[in-house]
This record gives structure tokens, sequence and C-alpha cells, in this order.
């Protein structure tokens, strides 16, 4: 089959390379365009075009995905199908053109965790599982008909990262075989509105205070915060010096406490421990990084910094 591929950041690097080593014919990949990036804002590739330059691959980058000129660029490919993994929402005039439709590569167990951020929320939720879903586009965003799903444990020591890796190969794989099955007519296309809507968990896109911790929910759900968000985007709170300057403090690794503090009390021993209270314990802390600052175990912070113990995270 011909196939175009859309797709942006690394996680959908590993599909496209995937269906490259099973012999698929790739005629055009399609990824953001450039973007200015670091201190010099020296403009910088996507990482799915990257491997796609490198594999001698044709490489579209429209600034609108309804421009005349770009939609008459896709037709001229004559594609069988189309494969988008983590790109962006799609016009029904570009999902629609291939003969056999377009399917997607989601990173949830779909229906739930539809959105921008399946990852993140399934940790922060504290789900026990999660995995890949190949589904039909439709119009309304990652409702359309799943073709094949499949899952994974997430571990209680994995993070953001960690199911990021987890799910990316996965994902590459499972593109491979519904490929395969929508190629030779063997798929098999189960409609999301059978399912029960009123138990659906979203993913929508995280922002700043969704990142913010609140000392006043129990340990497990500080937690996962903390898991859900680490690496990236990372959990942050507030915290105040002995001299009295707050400074934001991102935290991307913690643990329960065997400690009862109030929710933000800070104990510390000054050499290798930070505990905050939460609500109905304590975390400690095993990795941050102050504002300006590297990331650091919480030993590294305290050769230097001390904590006011009388004020409260925030």
């Amino acid at each position: 089959m011909k196939i175009v591929y859309m797709g942006t950041p690394d996680f959908a690097v590993a599909t496209l390379e995937s269906l490259m080593e099973a012999g698929h014919d790739i005629v055009g990949v399609v990824t953001m365009p450039d973007k200015p990036a670091g201190r010099g804002r020296q403009l910088r590739p996507s990482a799915v075009k990257v491997y796609a330059e490198a594999h001698g691959l044709k490489i579209m980058q429209p600034e609108k995905l309804k421009d005349e000129a770009f939609l008459a660029e896709l037709k001229a490919l004559e594609a069988d199908l189309q494969v988008v993994v983590a790109f962006r929402m799609l016009p029904e005039v570009v999902w629609n053109m291939p003969r056999l439709g377009t399917i997607n590569v989601h990173a949830s167990l779909l229906p739930n965790y539809r959105g921008a951020a399946p990852i993140n929320w399934a940790i922060i939720n504290g789900e026990s599982r999660t995995g890949c879903s190949t589904f039909l586009l439709k119009h309304d965003i990652d409702t359309g008909d799943i073709i094949q799903q499949e899952s994974i444990a997430i571990e209680p020591d994995d993070n953001a990262g960690a199911i990021h890796d987890k799910l990316m190969a996965l994902g590459a794989r499972l593109a491979v075989s519904t490929v395969e099955a929508v190629g030779n007519g063997t798929a098999i296309f189960r409609r999301q509105d059978d399912l029960d809507p009123a138990t659906l968990k979203p993913a929508p896109k995280i922002f700043k205070e969704d990142m913010r911790i609140d000392w006043a929910k129990p340990t497990a759900s500080v937690v996962n915060l903390v898991r859900g968000l680490s690496p990236y985007p990372a959990a942050w709170t507030t915290i105040t010096d002995v001299k009295g300057v707050q400074a934001t403090v991102k935290i991307f690794k913690c643990h329960p406490a065997d400690k009862r503090l109030e929710p933000g009390a800070i104990e510390t021993d000054g050499k290798k421990s930070l505990i905050i209270g939460t609500a109905d314990g304590a975390v400690a802390i095993d990795e941050l990084q102050l504002s300006g600052k590297n990331r650091m175990t919480t030993q590294q912070l305290l050769q230097g910094y001390h904590p006011d113990t009388q004020t409260k995270c925030f």
C-alpha cells in the first residue's frame, strides 16, 4: 500500500520506522513546520522531519491543512491509507482523502483518555493499566471506530517518561498490525458509541495550574501527580528559604514518607531529607529543581539551600 504518514514528536518516529521496516511504501510525510527553539531561537525541525530527511522521504510542512496547494500535493500522492500519530486535528478534506481512510494511533485504551495528554492523565488518576488504540478517524476527536487495542501495566515506579517509551514501542507494533489488517480486509471495526459515556475519563491539554501540587490532597494523589508529569512538564510548588525568599520548585520524584505533617508543612534534617505534609501523611522529595537551577537530588539541594520549616509550601 501507498501510505502518507503524519506525526511530529519523537513518540511518532518509532511508528514511522516500523512501517518502513515492514516494507510499506511511505509516499509522503506530513509534519509541523520548523519552530524557533533555544536561546538563539533557531528554527528546529520536528523529530519526525529529522527521521524522514535521513531516509529520503518526501516531506510536507503545511501551516494550514486546508491550504489548496497542500491539498493538491497530498491528493497527487494517491495514498491508499494515511497513518497519524501525535499530530494535530485533521479536517475532513484531509482524513477522508485516501480510499481506505485515515487511522490514528492513540496512547490510551479508548474511549478513556481521549485528548492531548493521555499518558499523563492515566498516571495522575492512579490507573494500574494503560495501552494503545488504533482507530479510524472521523469528525469528533478520538471517537472513531476502534480497530485494535493492547494494554500494559503501569508499575508503581513508572512515570510519564517511562510509559511514553513503553507505549511508543507498543504503538509502533500495533500500527503495523493495524495497517496490514486494513489492507487485507480483515480489520474489525468497533464503535466507541457502544460504550458507556458516563464512565469516560478525559485527557485534556495540561496547563500550569494543573501541574501545581495541592498539598491538601492525599499522599497517593500527590505522588501520582508528580509521576504523571515527570520528566515533563513537571509538577511544581512554591517554597520559602530561611531568608524569606520564595521560589518555584519543580518536583520530579517523591515517595510516601512515614510521617504525619500538616498539608504543605516542611521538615528537613538539613542534609538528605526534605519532607512535605499532605492531607493524610507526607511525601519525601527525591529529585527536584529550583527555578534557574539544574535538576538535582534532595541531598545536592540541601548542600546550599535551606528551606524555612516555619512556612508552608503552596
